[in-house]
């Protein structure tokens, strides 16, 4: 029961691995605030995993509707120990493909999301002395083709989180930035479309195809993900602050010029 009587605060909970993640810290003993968009998604994140998860359907970059859902973590759980920060979207182009709302997107969804619910929750956490989980991407420490907008949100992602830990590292806030590769997510699964119809392949094929150069050779699951982040929250993690870990089945070890030899 790592996350024992702790209030856990999960953005982009509808889907993937923020629902994943709301998942496992019930099941490690936390009270669940998920947040995202669209109200039926979450809801149904919420009545799946039981009693300990309240639903709030709401924007992440948006102030007042994360001061709405911290204010219900407090009413009905009595505070706020930790935030995992999950809210994201991609989008495909490179920078001369990529317009001025494409780029807008990117930075709104994926950089303003994880800074306005971090600034919004720090009150509580510094009260109880708690954690950040961001995630970002593999994305956020190398380069992959036609996503400059994506690239470019999750590389500053990195960057707020190593701010986060150095300004509130002394009043007992640790922050850590985790760096997914592959996962089988739905949004995952939307990106194996254009693969999918290009080599003519099942969704399983393209995910085989992606991930061949990798050590471990597979995509990861979102519960996989999630072990990490509620691992980070918690108190067995007290020393780790400012740290970027990836969870990636191994790929960023990876030495591209040396991959023919």
């Amino acid at each position: 029961m790592l996350l024992k009587n702790k209030v856990v605060f999960v953005t982009g909970g509808g889907t993937g691995i923020g629902a994943a993640v709301a998942e496992t810290a019930v099941r490690d003993g936390a009270n669940v605030v998920v947040m995202g968009r669209r109200a039926d998604t979450v809801q149904a994140v919420a009545s799946r995993i039981g009693p300990a998860t309240l639903s709030h359907a709401g924007d992440a970059a948006s102030t007042a509707d994360v001061r709405a859902a911290i204010q219900q973590a407090h009413a009905a759980f009595g505070g706020l120990d930790a935030v995992v920060a999950c809210a994201g979207t991609v989008e495909v182009g490179a920078v001369a493909d990529t317009d001025d709302d494409s780029w807008r997107r990117m930075m709104y969804s994926n950089l303003d999301t994880a800074f306005v619910t971090a600034r919004e929750a720090l009150p509580s956490l510094i009260e109880r002395r708690g954690a950040i989980v961001i995630v970002s991407s593999i994305a956020g420490l190398e380069a992959m083709p036609s996503s400059c907008g994506y690239i470019t949100a999750k590389h500053a992602v990195i960057g707020l989180g190593r701010s986060l830990a150095f300004d509130y590292g002394a009043h007992g806030v640790r922050t850590n930035v985790v760096c997914p590769g592959w996962i089988r997510t739905p949004m995952a699964d939307a990106e194996m479309a254009a693969i999918m119809a290009r080599d003519s392949i099942s969704l399983d094929d393209a995910y085989a195809l992606v991930t061949s150069e990798t050590p471990l050779k597979r995509p990861g699951t979102a519960a996989e993900v999630a072990e990490l982040c509620c691992y980070l929250i918690s108190e067995r993690a007290s020393l780790i602050t400012g740290a970027v870990i990836t969870v990636d089945a191994g790929s960023t070890v990876v030495s591209v010029p040396t991959l023919k030899m």
